[in-house]
Parts: C-alpha cells; structure tokens; sequence
C-alpha cells in the first residue's frame, strides 16, 4: 500500500488559527494514524465518483463534520502535492473542489480558506486568490497568514505591471497589507525591512528610515538592516549618518556586503581612495562578489588609476565572459589610454554578447572619432538617428536623452571638420526635445558660430535663446559672455548680477563673473567673484575654481601664482587635460623646464588625441626645444583642426622664421593679424598684435633682400 503523509511537502499543513475548527481538526490529525489517511486516500483514487461521499446539495443544508471536513483536506492536499509534480490542471481543479468541499462540512474554518487562497495563488488564480483572502479578512482582520499572502501576491504583481497609476496603486494595497502585518508581528526583522523598502518605492523616506531603524534595533548587527539603513542615508544626502551606521558594526560581523555599501557611500562623498579600501576589503571577504569589484574597479578609475582599473575590469571579464558591461568599460579605458586598437577589439566582443545595442556603436563612433576618422564616426551616429527616430510625441525621456546625446556628438564631430552649417543643424535638432536638451543645443550652436567667428550670429542666438527659456540661468549666463565679447561689457556684468539669488547656486554665476570681467581685464574684480564662488563650492568643485583661477593668473602674467593653482587641480585629478595642457604650454612659452612642459601635453594628448589646442602646445615646446622637424608636425597638424586660429597662425611664422623659410612665414604673420582683426576686442592681446606686425615687416624685409640678391645673380 502506497504510504502518504498528508504533510508532505508543506511547511504547515494544519495550523492552530483563530477560526473555528482547526483545534480539532488538529486532534483528528493526531488521533488518525498515517496507515489509516493513506489507505483513505487510496481508496479514493480506486473508487468511482459514486463510492464517493456526495457533496452537499448547497452549503446551507449541511451539518458541520469535522471528520468529512479533514477527509476531503487530506484529499485536496493530495491532489494539490500531485499538481504541483505533475503539472496537470485537472489535478488542480480537483483540489480545488476538495476544498471546497471541505469548507462546506467546516464553514467557520479559516484555515481551509487560506489553504485554498494559497492554492489559487500558486496556481496563478491571483483574481480568486484576492477574492478568498479578503473573505478571510473581512471575518477576520487580524488573520496573519491573509495578510501575508495578500502581500505576497501585490509584491509579485509590481514586479509585471509598468510605471504608472496601477503599479501606484499595486504598491499602495502592499503597504496597506505590510503595515498590518508590522502591527501583528512587530518582532519579526522581514517584516520591517520589507514595509521599509515598500517606503522607499513610494517616496516616503522618513517612514522607511524609522522601519530600517527598527531592523537595527532587533538586530544591530544584521547585514540587510544596517546596509538597507545606509543605503537610505546615502539616497537622502546623508552620507556622513550612513558612514556612522557601517561603521558601529562589530568587527566580527562585519561583511563583503558591509564594506561594498561603505565603498559606495565613500564613492558619493566622492572620497575615492576610502572608497577604494572599503572595496578591497569587500573583494577580499568575498572574492566571488563582481559587483564589489565592479565597485573597485570604478573607484580606481574615478582615482585616477586608469591601469589599475583596467585590470579590474579584465578580472571581472575573466569570471564572466559574458559581461557586456566590463567589455565595454575596458574599450573605453583602452580609448581613453590612446590603444584604439583594443578599443575597437573589445567592442568587437562585446558587440557579440549583446543584440541590437545603441552603446556599442556610440562607443564605436567615440573611437573612430578620436582617431580623426571623422566621416566613419558621423556615419554611425546618423544611423542611431535613424534607428532611434519616432514620431515626436511617442520619445520617452530616455528616448529625448538618447538623441540629444547622438546629436550633440554628430554636431561636435561636424564642428571639428568646420561643417560650420551641418554642425548648426545637428544641435537644432535638439531643440525640438525640450527642456535641458533645448538649452544644451543653443549652447553648442552658439559654441559652433563662435568657433566659425560668426560673432553677431553667435549673439543672435544667444540672445533668443534666454528670451525663449527666460528661466535658465545657464542661457542668460551664456547671453552675457557674448555681450561681454561684442564690447557691452557693463550690459554684461548688469544681466550676470541680476542672476545672483544669495543662494548656494550663486557658485556658477560668480564663476560666469569672474570670467567675464577677465575678459574685460578687470582682475580685482575677476578674483572676487572667484573668492565668492570658492565660498560657495563644495571641496571636490574647488578644483575647477583653481583652474579658472590659474588661467586669469596666467593672463595677469602672475607665472608661478598661476603654476600653483594648476598643480592643485593636477594634485587632485592626475587625468585632468585641460590643466596639464595649460601648465604645459606656460612653461613652454617661456622657455621653461621644456622636458616636463613636452610630458605633460603629451598626457593631454592622451586624453583627447586630436585637439588642435594641445598639438600647438606640443609644437610650440618643440619649437622651444629647437626639435623644428616635430614642431613643424604638430603645427600643422594643429593648423589644420584649428585653421582660425591666431595663436597657430603666429607659431607657424615664428618656426618658419627661425628656420629661414620668409615667404611662409609672411604668410602665417598675415594670417594672424587677419585672425586677430576678425576676432572679438577681448582675444588679442595688444603686445602680441604688436610684436607679430614687427616681425611681419621683418621677414617682408629680407624676402625683400632675397628677391633683390636673386636679380643681382
């Protein structure tokens, strides 16, 4: 005979409840033996329906029976075991009956209700499986295992609904059911933590905070409350609590989860090598935990230890090959690095592991671009425009944010080949999405007309742009700095204090300040806009405030002032190009310590191998180096990405000067006046324009004397 235990497989098969019923039907369970439910059960599987206990003609007609009521569980229990090993759905409805047919003979039992509202819900009967478990509820509010599978069931159906008013509302009945349960269970630790995420899904981090709180309390040195507690400091701002929290961990129970949240809230106070520690320690408990090295791998980076990172990076590819993510961070480490080779071998992998992918190929047209392959880069961008294009009013915001950064690249890219028209027409395109998109595409067409010196056009559009967003700061900052270069420097300076709310936000208007009034060579009012902008700064934005500084030192001819304020921000950020170039370059003009000038361009260069600023840096410490045939190779190179350029324009002329060559460098001394001449007030400097004439007229001179001694010959 065929033995079955009628638990088999449940937790709980019978459990002491509130509800009428269960205390006896628990003493039947005990009272009959194994060998008797078995042999019942196989009875009824042997015997036809007529052998069969009839059902009762209708619930009312019945008398309670406890005995026919455990019989007919027993045997929904078995059909219910057999389902769920079989997958047949007749089983189910069978078991289904049997419950049924069980409640019938126990009415006031609310323990078969639950029962069956746990089958309809396993079965995937979630309507019924509501229905039965607020039957249950509203005879019995406090019934906990009601409350629980209510909650259960909301918990699984936010997980297939999308955003929007029935996920709210999804989420709204589970907290509603988890509140109850906290309220009926206090103690239990789950409990808390689950009605505190709930909070968070739904914005309301103070109630999550305090169920976090009671987690800790239970539990101080549990692992989900302390981190889930810190992870909440860290989404509110308060990343110092979160600190605290991670750390009154005793030693002993301290966790790779607990370091990997600690490196994370390091990472948001932007502190990288605390940060970097935490994920060590994190690696080192658990070895096996990528995401912890992801973290490390991040923070190296963030730090500045690019080669570090890499190898972290490969790591995590080595553990799981089929991390598209790590392949594409290490193409753009090997593109950042200058390997574009590897770049683009890496992408390739990572191309195979993911389908229908819009990084991969941005990340592609990144490489391409930073090679000068500008037609190939513009190419695939276009074909992301194309493949992301929709009607206009079915974009998502990720939709809008997508675009506005294909077109943004596509216009830069155009504005590097002087495709002064396509690259206008590439960030109109991004007005059309709104909001910040719209602000970012005014601001690159002004930029694009600027770099063209199409000076009115460039105020043209700057000055409609602030009209249309009259609310953007930003725009009416950028307003300004053209008012500032079309010689209405007071109009300038008027709209940029109109802008000042004594308010931390300030920051950025000081710094649109200061730079303005450098231009205008006001340079004690240009370093107190820049001191109230410092005041103002949090310690990781002090860096960008000592480059701006350090240029309009390096203006005043204040050298070693403006050789300190770079350092600082080379100090903090060993990556940063525009400073290292900037360093670079002012130790090259004058001649100084040419050896390190050439190093640091050449990191620059490293960086952002293709711009026109950093090759002329490059050339011009060659030149000074007396290395004419390298500096003749990136002047060029220079001249031809920034052929407008008068700076370029006048190295040229001094490098074919020094090496005899007059009648080039006639031609590049004209061509730097005639840059200047078509410049703003504010970009020459009155010495250099007078110092290029003089030696223009000079080399006119001995072209002079060359021509006269050839007709001599």
């Amino acid at each position: 005979m065929l033995q079955i235990h009628p638990g088999a497989g449940r937790k709980h098969p019978i459990r002491q409840g509130t509800c009428s019923g269960v205390s006896t039907m628990k003493i039947l369970r005990v009272v009959l033996s194994c060998v008797l439910l078995s042999a019942i059960i196989a009875t009824a599987q042997s015997t036809d329906a007529a052998a069969k206990p009839a059902a009762p003609a209708s619930a009312g007609t019945v008398k309670p029976d406890k005995a026919q009521a455990y019989y007919h569980y027993s045997l929904a229990h078995y059909y219910e075991d057999q389902a769920t090993m079989t997958g047949r759905s007749d089983l189910v409805s069978k078991a289904v009956d049997e419950y049924r047919l069980a409640s019938q003979f126990d009415p006031e039992s609310g323990f078969l209700d639950a029962e069956m509202a746990e089958l309809y819900a396993k079965t995937g009967r979630i309507r019924e499986a509501v229905d039965q478990a607020e039957a249950i509820l509203k005879r019995d509010p406090n019934n906990l295992d009601a409350r629980k599978l209510l909650g259960r069931i909301y918990l699984r159906s936010m997980g297939d609904t999308q955003a929007g008013p029935q996920s709210r509302d999804i989420l709204q009945k589970a907290i509603e059911q988890y509140e109850a349960i906290v309220r009926l269970e206090p103690n239990d630790i789950d409990n808390h933590l689950l009605l505190g995420r709930l909070y968070r899904l739904n914005n309301d981090l103070l109630k999550a905070e305090a169920q976090f709180k009671a987690a800790v309390a239970m539990q101080p040195d549990s692992e989900e409350a302390v981190t889930s507690l810190a992870y909440l400091y860290n989404e509110e701002g308060d990343t110092s609590r979160a600190v605290k929290v991670l750390t009154n961990v005793a030693n002993s129970s301290q966790s790779s989860k607990l370091f990997a949240a600690l490196g994370y809230t390091y990472e948001q106070q932007k502190d990288y090598k605390k940060a970097i520690d935490a994920y060590k320690k994190s690696v080192e408990l658990d070895s096996d935990n990528l995401d912890s090295v992801r973290g490390l791998a991040q923070n190296l980076l963030n730090d500045g230890q690019t080669e570090a990172a890499l190898e972290q990076y490969k790591a995590i590819t080595e553990a799981d090959p089929q991390d598209a993510q790590a392949h594409l961070r290490i193409a753009e480490l090997y593109r950042r690095t200058g390997k574009f080779d590897q770049a683009l071998e890496s992408l390739k992998k990572t191309s195979s592991l993911v389908s229908d992918s819009l990084e991969v190929p941005y990340n592609t047209a990144l490489v391409y671009e930073a090679q000068g392959r500008y037609e190939e880069a513009a190419q695939i961008l276009q074909g992301l425009l194309k493949k992301t294009e929709k009607p206009a009013l079915e974009y998502t915001a990720g939709d809008k944010n997508n675009r506005s950064v294909f077109l943004e690249r596509l216009g830069t890219i155009y504005r590097e080949e002087h495709k002064t028209d396509a690259s206008a027409a590439a960030f109109q395109q991004m007005l059309q999405l709104g909001d910040e998109n719209a602000s970012r595409g005014y601001q690159q067409i002004v930029e694009t007309y600027r770099d063209a010196k199409m000076w009115q056009k460039a105020t043209d559009v700057s000055r409609e742009a602030a009209q249309k967003f009259p609310n953007d700061k930003q725009l009416k900052m950028v307003y300004a700095s053209q008012q500032a270069d079309m010689g209405q420097g007071d109009a300038a300076i008027a709209q940029l204090k109109s802008l000042l709310k004594g308010t931390p936000e300030d920051r950025d208007t000081y710094i649109a300040m200061a730079q303005v009034q450098a231009r205008l060579r006001h340079w004690a009012e240009a370093d107190a806009a820049l001191d109230e902008a410092n005041k103002l700064s949090k310690p990781d934005e002090r860096d960008y405030i000592a480059f701006v500084r350090g240029s309009i030192l390096e203006r005043q001819k204040k050298y070693d002032e403006a050789e300190a304020a770079f350092k600082q921000v080379i100090a903090s950020d060993p990556h940063n190009a525009t400073a290292l170039n900037y360093l670079g370059y002012m130790l090259a003009d004058r001649g100084l310590r040419l050896d390190e000038a050439i190093s640091l361009i050449k990191k620059a260069l490293v960086a952002d191998p293709q711009n026109g600023a950093y090759l002329d840096s490059l050339g011009w410490a060659y030149y000074k180096q007396g290395n004419y045939d390298l500096a003749e190779e990136n002047l060029r190179r220079a001249s031809e990405k920034i052929a407008n350029d008068a700076t370029i324009q006048d190295h040229l002329g001094e490098l074919y000067f020094k090496t005899g060559k007059m009648k080039l460098a006639a031609a590049h001394f004209e061509r730097a006046l005639a840059e200047w001449n078509n410049g703003v007030q504010t970009d020459a400097d009155p010495s250099d324009v007078a110092r290029v004439t003089k030696k223009l007229e000079s080399a006119k001179v001995k072209l002079a004397k060359e021509s006269a001694q050839a007709v001599k010959e």
